[in-house]
């Protein structure tokens, strides 16, 4: 994930920073080699209040009480920057990011290029999950 000169925004999915280990070390480490760094999220502004809280993370931006759409615009009027790069989730996601014009990247690319780790809870369902594949 490192761009090398700083000059990009980086706005996460909400669902994209659930599923990383150690959300409030991602931005951390994302400060490093972004500008702007925030959340967007279609869920309302307190979801992503409470999220980032409980976390400890200091964001640039949120969506605030908005569409995801509306909120990718907003932001990449209001931060300028060489690029704008969305992380998210789904197809959905990734349609987004082309209909506003940002560059998307999947939060397991994100993670292994980055070197975040992932959420060991999704770990953990996945496992369990498999496990019951042989039942009666």
């Amino acid at each position: 994930m490192n761009s090398g000169n700083g000059d990009m925004t980086l706005a996460f999915e909400l669902e994209a920073l659930k599923k990383l280990r150690n959300p409030d070390s991602v931005f951390t480490d994302s400060r490093q080699w972004t500008e702007y760094v925030g959340v967007i999220s279609d869920k309302p502004t307190y979801v992503v209040t409470n999220f980032t809280r409980k976390h400890r993370i200091r964001q640039d931006f949120f969506s605030g009480p908005r569409t995801r759409e509306e909120s990718l615009n907003n932001i990449k009027a209001q931060f300028d920057s060489d690029r704008h790069v969305f992380v998210g989730t789904t197809d959905e996601d990734e349609q987004l990011a082309e209909e506003t014009d940002w560059e998307y990247v999947d939060v397991e690319a994100a993670a292994q290029a980055a070197d975040w780790q992932l959420s060991l809870e999704e770990a953990t369902t996945e496992v369990e999950e498999e496990s019951h594949d042989d039942w009666p």
